[in-house]
């Protein structure tokens, strides 16, 4: 009987074990992930008075990416600012669901269009559009303008009021954008 109770105590013991070491390497290992979510942060604020989409990135840089000054979306019942605070969450929710692995262009609803996608050549679809540029406008040239790094850091960020005409389909990498950029 000692003997059997020795053996209950010794598996007791070993799963015991199993579990703490279970836990803590499981702890070391979710401490131990790149945690972006609370590295960058979008948001709406005014610059010079126009509402303006910025970045926040890890290392503190308030960087200005959108300015909203066209009025083409109020006849629509949307201002500048109602714009901005619009796009800016979406920017920030993509963000933190880990959807804004690349910023791409598209036409949705025969309307040009910018959009967070997880693959460089996933569709934009309703689910991942950030923000609907003006009939005639080139998303292209605009997510260009806008993801232009050194008019960022110079502080001169985008007019969200169109664009003009090209060809090349752009894809912007937002983790090599905000992480390893220069």
């Amino acid at each position: 009987m000692k003997l059997e109770i020795s053996d209950q105590s010794l598996t007791w013991g070993v799963r015991v074990f199993g579990i703490a070491a279970l836990t803590t390497f499981a702890t070391i290992a979710i401490l131990n992930q790149p945690s972006y979510a609370g590295d960058t942060t979008f948001y709406c604020d005014q610059s010079n008075g126009v509402p303006t989409t910025f970045v926040r990135t890890q290392n503190g840089k308030r960087l200005p990416m959108i300015r909203w000054v066209s009025q083409y979306f109020s006849g629509k019942g949307l201002t500048p600012l109602q714009r901005c605070q619009q796009v800016t969450y979406r920017f920030q929710r993509s963000y933190d669901n880990g959807t804004l692995r690349y910023i791409k262009t598209g036409i949705l609803n025969k309307q040009p269009v910018v959009c967070a996608v997880t693959e460089k050549n996933a569709a934009c679809t309703d689910t991942t559009l950030l923000f609907t540029l003006k009939p005639g406008s080139n998303p292209d040239v605009t997510l260009r303008q806008i993801m232009d790094r050194r008019a960022l850091a110079a502080g001169n960020a985008t007019n969200q009021s169109g664009g003009n005409t090209s060809n090349d389909p752009v894809n912007i990498d937002v983790e090599a954008y905000l992480y390893f950029g220069k």
